[in-house]
C-alpha cells in the first residue's frame, strides 16, 4: 500500500494538485512536483534538472505554435476585426445568456478546425465581453465549461483539424503496438465520448452553474467597441485565417500555418511592418505563459518517464485487475486520469497509454473498438481539469482579465468534475456496447 502511495508518479501528481489548490503558481507547482518525483525515485538533483530541461523540448512545437498564434490573434485585434466580432456577438446575443453560451461554444469549436488558432482567440475575444457577462450576472464557471467543451470535444470526436492529429496519433500508436486499425475508424468509436462531453456541458450550464453570480465592473477597458465597423482589410484577415487552416491541414504543422497567416496580414498591409515587433511581443504577452507551462509540463513528463514511475504504477495494479472488462476499464481510466492530469496534454499521453495498456487489453480480450475507446478516453481524461492543460489555461486567460476568475476553483475544478466524470461514464458505456457487437 505504501509503495503505491509513494510511487513517484502518483505522489507527484497529488502534490501538484494540492499545491495548485493552495494557490501556488502553476509553473512553480509543476517544477516542485517534478523535483519531488525525481528525488523519490532516487535521482540526484542535477540529473533531475538535466532530464527536465532536455524534456521541455517535447512540447517545443506546441509552445512555438502558441506564440505565433498569439501574434496572429494580436494582429486580428489590432486590425479591429475582433472588435467587429465582439460587437456583432453582443448585438446577436441581445442580453440572453443561453445564446451567448451557444455562440462561445461554436467559436471555440471552430478554433479547433475551421480557423485553427486554438486558445489564442480567448484572451482577445473574451475580455471585451466580460462587461456584458457581468450585467447578465452570468456565472463564469459556466463559460469556462463551455469554452473547455469547444476546445476538447472536437479533437476527441471529429476527424478534422486538431482532431485529425489526435486520432492519427491513436491509430499510429495502436499500429506500433501490434493492433491493426484504420485511421478512418477512430472517430466512429470516439463519437460516444463526444456525446459524453455534451452531456457534461448540459449539466454544467443548465444545472450546476445556472444561478446568477455577481461580478463588479472594475475595468473600463473590458467593454465592447460599439462603433466597430467591418472594413475591406478584414477580408484579408479572413483569407489569412483560411490560409492558416489550409497550410496546417496540408503540412500537419500548426506553426507553419500560423506563420503563413502572419505573412499574409503583414504583406497586404493590414498591420504595418513597423508594428511587427510589437505584434510579436503582444503574442508573447498573450500566450507566453501558457507556452511556458506546456514546456515545463513536457519536462515533468520526461522526468516521470525516466523514473519508470508510471510503468511501476501500472504494474502495481496489474495483479489486482479483475477479469471483468468493465471493471478493468474503470481502473485503467483512473490510471490514465492520473497520468494526464500531471502532464496536462492528452496528445502527449497517448504514446504512454498505448505502450502500457494495449498488452493488458489484448490479454483480457478487448476488441479493437473497445481499445480505441479506452485509449482515447484514458488519454483525454485529465486534460479538462489539469492545472497545466491548455484546455484550462486558455479559458482562464480570458475570463480572469479583470482578476475575478480563479484558475483552480473557477476553471479546473468545474471542468474536471463535469467532463472527466462524463468521459469515464460514457467510455464504460461505449466499451460495453462495443463488446456486444
Amino acid at each position: 500500500m505504501w509503495d503505491f502511495l509513494l510511487n513517484p508518479a502518483f505522489f507527484s501528481v497529488v502534490l501538484l494538485c494540492v499545491l495548485c489548490v493552495k494557490k501556488v503558481n502553476v509553473l512553480l507547482a509543476i517544477i516542485i512536483s517534478t523535483i519531488t518525483a525525481g528525488l523519490l525515485s532516487g535521482m540526484n538533483i542535477k540529473n533531475i534538472m538535466d532530464v527536465f530541461i532536455s524534456g521541455m523540448g517535447g512540447n517545443s512545437e506546441t509552445a512555438l505554435s502558441y506564440i505565433l498564434l498569439g501574434a496572429f490573434a494580436a494582429t486580428m485585434a489590432h486590425s479591429g476585426f475582433t472588435d467587429v466580432i465582439s460587437a456583432k456577438i453582443a448585438k446577436f446575443v441581445s442580453g440572453k445568456k443561453s445564446i451567448l453560451l451557444v455562440v462561445l461554444a461554436l467559436i471555440s469549436m471552430a478554433s479547433q478546425n475551421i480557423i485553427p488558432i486554438h486558445i489564442a482567440f480567448i484572451p482577445i475575444l473574451i475580455p471585451p465581453l466580460l462587461g456584458m457577462m457581468n450585467e447578465m450576472k452570468l456565472d463564469r464557471r459556466a463559460v469556462a465549461c463551455v469554452l473547455a467543451f469547444g476546445l476538447k470535444m472536437p479533437y476527441i470526436a471529429l476527424p478534422v483539424g486538431f482532431g485529425l492529429i489526435f486520432q492519427n496519433l491513436i491509430a499510429d500508436n495502436m499500429i506500433q503496438n501490434g493492433i491493426l486499425v484504420q485511421r478512418t475508424d477512430i472517430w466512429k468509436s470516439t463519437l460516444i465520448l463526444g456525446l459524453g462531453m455534451f452531456a457534461g456541458l448540459l449539466v454544467a450550464v443548465f444545472l450546476t452553474y445556472r444561478k446568477p453570480r455577481t461580478y463588479t465592473n472594475n475595468n473600463s477597458k473590458l467593454s465592447i467597441t460599439q462603433n466597430a465597423e467591418f472594413k475591406p482589410s478584414h477580408w484579408t484577415v479572413i483569407v489569412a485565417a483560411i490560409a492558416t487552416f489550409a497550410v496546417q491541414l496540408l503540412t500537419q504543422s500548426l506553426p507553419l500555418g500560423a506563420l503563413v497567416g502572419l505573412g499574409i496580414i503583414f504583406s497586404f498591409g493590414v498591420v504595418s511592418k513597423d508594428k511587427m515587433d510589437h505584434m510579436m511581443n503582444e503574442g508573447i504577452y498573450l500566450m507566453g505563459y501558457v507556452a511556458f507551462v506546456m514546456l515545463v509540463a513536457a519536462g515533468f513528463a520526461s522526468v516521470l518517464n525516466k523514473t519508470g514511475a508510471v510503468e511501476n504504477l501500472v504494474n502495481s495494479v496489474l495483479p489486482v485487475l479483475p477479469d471483468n472488462i468493465i471493471l478493468t476499464s474503470l481502473i485503467i481510466l483512473i490510471l490514465g486520469l492520473f497520468v494526464t492530469i500531471g502532464i496536462g496534454t492528452s496528445f502527449g499521453t497517448i504514446p504512454i497509454i498505448a505502450v502500457l495498456f494495449i498488452p493488458i487489453c489484448v490479454k483480457l480480450g478487448f476488441n479493437t473498438q473497445q481499445m480505441i475507446i479506452l485509449i482515447a478516453a484514458a488519454a483525454a481524461l485529465g486534460d479538462a481539469g489539469s492545472p497545466a492543460s491548455d484546455t484550462t489555461l486558455g479559458p482562464t486567460s480570458g475570463l480572469n482579465a479583470d482578476g475575478q476568475h480563479n484558475h483552480i476553483f473557477d476553471t479546473c475544478i468545474p471542468t474536471f468534475l463535469h467532463y472527466n466524470t462524463a468521459l469515464i461514464a460514457f467510455a464504460l458505456i461505449g466499451i460495453y456496447i462495443a463488446g456486444k457487437f
